[in-house]
């Protein structure tokens, strides 16, 4: 049968049968042998890898391994911080733009409300000027003193002097007293 045989074919039969030897020269006494048939020109086997055991490793590595990846983790904590940061900013950004839009909407209504008062003062002060002094001290009698103190300043001196001359001694007092301190330039308090 091997005069049958060619050349290559011979070859790699003894290529096989070296590889099984290596193989079984390498695998362990105790290790479960296995046999494969290697056929002329078939694939040559892979080489068996003897499992090594490899031991713990001790503190002095686990503490190199730490301090070569230290300062990795604590840039990726820092750019995770960073980041957490920026949309946290972005959130505020966004909060402080619509507060301010809230804030010139009530500045504009704020102006349109005094603008209102100051008219409607105007107005109240025109029709006490317009009214009998009797009636409008008997009316500003019954208003809110510091109103009523506010509405006197606005009238004629003259005018608002006859219509406290027509009210009460007490509440023209009180009054009196309101306007004098609301002249005064230094804040009594």
């Amino acid at each position: 049968m091997i005069d049958r045989l060619s050349r290559e074919q011979h070859r790699n039969a003894a290529l096989a049968a070296c590889a099984i030897a290596a193989l079984l020269a390498v695998m362990p006494a105790h290790a479960e042998e296995t046999v494969r048939q290697v056929l002329p020109g078939g694939q040559q086997p892979a080489a068996v890898q003897e499992l090594v055991r490899e031991k713990a490793p001790d503190e002095s590595e686990i503490q190199r391994f730490c301090s070569n990846i230290a300062d990795a983790a604590r840039d990726r904590r820092y750019a995770l911080q960073a980041e957490e940061l920026k949309q946290l900013q972005a959130g505020i950004d966004q909060r402080m733009k619509a507060l301010d839009e809230k804030r010139a909407e009530y500045e504009q209504w704020l102006k349109r409300r005094e603008v209102f008062l100051a008219r409607a003062e105007d107005g109240v002060v025109n029709i006490y000027a317009g009214m009998k002094p009797d009636a409008a001290a008997e009316r500003l009698a019954m208003v809110n003193s510091d109103l009523a103190a506010a509405i006197l300043m606005k009238l004629d001196s003259r005018k608002a002097g006859v219509i406290l001359n027509e009210m009460d001694q007490k509440a023209a007092a009180t009054l009196t007293g309101i306007m004098a301190s609301a002249a005064r330039r230094v804040d009594p308090s």
